[in-house]
């Protein structure tokens, strides 16, 4: 079963998409906050990580950068799921490592669609 760590402090995004993975038969993990990933990742190795770029305690970029770090994570893929839509924000996500870097609002059959194909590379 493929697994996805969630981490966003948003509830009804992660609810929505939550549901839609368990319905695509991913294995969920949720955080609220870059702190909470990344307690899941000291037991969980996932397919891949959705990330959130504002959140309360550690944000999404220093997340990554700690995922970047780990040499057990650091080819697992991560995925930015934020509303910064600026040129420089999605440098800055892609530069720091993220695999791909999707903006809020979203459409739910796009999300899926990026997630498994990535995956599958």
């Amino acid at each position: 079963m493929k697994k996805i760590v969630i981490v966003d402090d948003e509830p009804n995004i992660v609810m929505t998409l939550e549901y839609t993975f368990k319905k695509h038969d991913f294995e969920v993990y949720i955080a609220r906050d870059g702190s909470e990933a990344l307690e899941i990742l000291e037991r969980v190795i996932p397919d891949v990580i959705m990330l959130d770029i504002m959140m309360p305690k550690v944000d999404g970029y220093q997340t990554l950068k700690a995922i970047k770090d780990n040499n057990q994570l650091k080819d697992t893929k991560v995925v930015f799921l934020t509303a910064k839509n600026k040129t420089s924000d999605i440098e800055k996500g892609l530069k720091l490592g993220a695999d791909k870097y999707l903006t809020k609002p979203f459409s739910i059959k796009k999300i899926v669609s990026e997630i498994n194909e990535l995956i599958a590379s």
